[in-house]
């Protein structure tokens, strides 16, 4: 078969292409260019747009070391138009109404299993391939992601999007290894620089920002009043409430005891049209926190429950599953909780899981507490 691998310049998608080539699969590498700093205004807030060689390109220049060591063609191809129309422009559209987007998410299904997997088909490939830490396997006839072997590198929650026809058309080489594993083979290889390599972070396919001074590339910074929800009084004074998100405590500049969350404030609400934040003093406020949701944009596997079913929750990425039962209305799912969690914010992705098994997931749109939900 011939496999068309994503190839990062990181050491995930370095061992991925070694071992489907070890499989004996015939593998080409691609690099993906996704984002144009100059194109794209992208000014304030990077670190590195003065260095005399960008990261993307020095990311290239690690993924064609690990071809050329494994001896596979290493192609570059160019989605920075489908980036921006559709994940980018979804990521700013999203932070106008004040809600918090995950790009990554959006990136898997549109760019790397969509638009990438398009280009494989159209160019002679039987499949894709990635360096996600995923596993697939068939369940009641359908097609799953599962946990991987590595749960501390599980990225299942950001496969949440991509439907049953993109799972099989892909590979998921580094469903059995551990990234310490991945790290000793790429040293035994002579990769010794995408072994020592840190994992990509910041946002997907744009890097390490400074996150306010990014989106001012975007939005225009206008300052509004910081009030305490419980008395009404005014705290201070924020940057523009669209460069906050809920359940935030650092960088308010009201006060509150250093490095002690009971007494500490946090983001309770964000008023957009008036350009107010409101905070709450103490970790267990109940204004943080919530025990039901409404999840739109459902992406959902195999057939849908005809009842309510118990299932564990990811509101975000590297938390513990939470107890949760769901149940759909139309095509939206309400999530009631096992008990009340914090800051469970609209706009992230709530992602659902059974024994191991991705079942979907989809963005959390409206967060309910005790008796204020009866419109779901």
């Amino acid at each position: 078969m011939k496999v068309l691998l994503g190839l990062s310049g990181g050491v995930d998608s370095a061992i991925a292409a070694y071992l489907l080539k070890k499989q004996g699969y015939e593998v080409t590498g691609a690099f993906m260019r996704n984002w144009d700093a100059m194109l794209n205004n992208d000014y304030l807030g990077n670190p590195t747009v003065n260095d005399s060689q960008c990261p993307q390109e020095k990311d290239y220049q690690d993924a064609k070391q690990v071809a050329e060591q494994l001896g596979i063609p290493l192609l570059r191809v160019d989605f920075v138009k489908e980036y921006w129309d559709e994940v980018f422009s979804y990521f700013l559209a999203e932070y106008k109404k004040g809600r918090t987007p995950n790009p990554d998410v959006l990136c898997n299904k549109y760019i790397k299993f969509d638009s990438f997997l398009k280009y494989a088909k159209e160019h002679g490939f039987d499949c894709i391939a990635m360096g996600h830490y995923a596993k697939k396997g068939t369940y009641d006839g359908h097609e799953y992601l599962f946990k991987p072997l590595d749960l501390a590198k599980d990225q299942t929650y950001f496969l949440c999007q991509i439907n049953e026809d993109q799972i099989k058309s892909c590979l998921f080489p580094m469903e059995n290894i551990t990234k310490v594993e991945a790290r000793q083979i790429a040293k035994e290889l002579g990769l010794d620089e995408v072994a020592s390599k840190h994992g990509s972070t910041g946002v997907c396919f744009i890097g390490e920002r400074n996150f306010r001074q990014f989106l001012h590339n975007y939005f225009p910074a206008t300052k509004g009043k910081i009030i305490d929800i419980s008395n009404g009084k005014v705290l201070g004074e924020h940057m523009g409430v669209l460069y906050y998100t809920l359940g935030q405590r650092k960088g308010l500049g009201i006060g509150g005891v250093s490095g002690e969350e009971d007494n500490a404030w946090f983001i309770c609400k964000k008023d957009v049209p008036n350009n107010i934040l409101y905070v709450t003093n103490g970790n267990e406020d109940e204004h943080l926190l919530s025990d039901s949701c409404l999840v739109s944009d459902v992406n959902w596997i195999g057939d849908k429950p005809e009842n309510e079913i118990k299932v564990g929750v990811k509101f975000r990425y590297r938390q513990p599953d939470q107890p949760c039962y769901l149940s759909f209305k139309d095509n939206e799912v309400v999530l009631r909780y096992e008990k009340p969690y914090k800051a469970v914010t609209p706009g992230q992705f709530a992602v659902f899981y059974l024994d191991g098994r991705m079942l979907g997931g989809g963005i959390i749109d409206k967060t309910y507490y005790l008796g204020s939900r009866n419109d779901i």
